[in-house]
This record gives structure tokens, sequence and C-alpha cells, in this order.
């Protein structure tokens, strides 16, 4: 597992061999079961996480319990706890493990003693998130653009495998539809193929 964080650190770094296993030696890597709540809503986070297998769903619930679900992270996909800076540091969201998930936890308290004593690490905590910040905002762009039926093309051309790992209800809440109508577009799809 940990060869895919060498592989961000070849990507992101010129750390050498020895500052990159001096890194690797030190981060913590946890395996959850499926079902595990990494936090829920109305928490402070005290960690963040990035998936090395598995599948964790990001979602809120309403005060009448329906859930929104507005993302699903996969490998070599990051958690990031930004909403730690804000005033009121509590979660927007619960993010959720559907599948036995092994992660690297990144315990919040201790991050800038990391980056003070590894600095490229710091840099390359920035680019992963401004990447995926980016992808987040052309995600959304096109989401509201365009229409059920373009958004779940969209999801099996970037994300094939989610399809079969998530529930439908929660693949349909994603794609801002509800169970019903997702179910009657695949039904559609496959018959005009």
């Amino acid at each position: 597992m940990k060869q895919i964080l060498k592989k961000y650190l070849d990507r992101y770094t010129t750390l050498d061999e020895a500052a990159q296993q001096a890194i690797l030696d030190e981060l913590r890597i946890e395996e959850f079961k499926k079902g595990t709540i990494l936090l829920r809503q109305g928490d402070v986070p005290w960690a963040c996480y990035f998936i090395l297998k598995g599948c964790v769903r990001e979602y809120t619930a309403d005060e009448t319990g329906r859930e929104t679900t507005s993302n699903f992270y996969t490998e070599e996909q990051a958690i990031a706890m930004i909403q730690r800076h804000r005033d009121d540091p509590s979660s927007e969201y619960t993010y959720a493990c559907l599948e036995d998930t092994v992660a690297v936890v990144g315990a919040l308290d201790v991050e800038q003693a990391m980056y003070d004593k590894h600095a490229q690490l710091e840099g390359m905590t920035r680019r992963m998130i401004e990447q995926s910040f980016a992808r987040m905002q052309e995600e959304f762009t096109a989401f509201v653009a365009s229409s059920p039926e373009e958004r779940y093309l969209s999801l099996l051309r970037k994300r094939p495998t989610l399809i079969e790992r998530v529930p439908q209800h929660q693949l349909a809440s994603y794609l801002g539809v509800t169970a019903e109508s997702l179910s009657r577009l695949k039904k559609r799809l496959q018959r005009d193929a």
C-alpha cells in the first residue's frame, strides 16, 4: 500500500529515497470495516484521509433524516478537512465506509509538525488539494449545466467502477435524481444501446 504513496512523493516532490522512506515510516495506515463512520455531520474533524483501497461516501442529512450524497472517495483520493479553518469547524458532512477501506490517517494536530519536519510534504499536499479542488469545480459546473442522463453518462466515462460499488439510491442522490428515475434512465440507455 505504501507504494501508492511513494508514487505521489515521486510525482510531487524531489525527495531522495531516504527522505521518502522517513515520511512513509511516520504515516499511519488504518483499516476500516464496511459501515465505519469516519466522521459524523456536526462533529469536529480530528484527521484527514487518503484512500488507498475502498470507498467512502460523503453525505448530509437534513432534520427529517433525508440523506443527500455529495461525493464518493475511492482509491488515490484525499478527504481533506478544510472546514477546520472556519469559525465553526464542525463538519457539514458524514463520511461512511461503503466497503472495507484502507486509508492513510493524518492527525490534524500533528500536521504542521510533519510539514515543519518534511517541508516538501506541505507543497505536495497543497498541489494535491489544488488538483482536487479544480476537479470538483469542473464537476460542479458540469453538474449544474447537464441533464441527469448527461451526468450518468459522464459518470460512466470518468468513474465506471463506481456504479457497481455503491447502492443505486446513493448513486441516484449523487446524480440529483430519484432512485426510480435512475432505474428508468439505465433501462432506457440499455434498450437504446
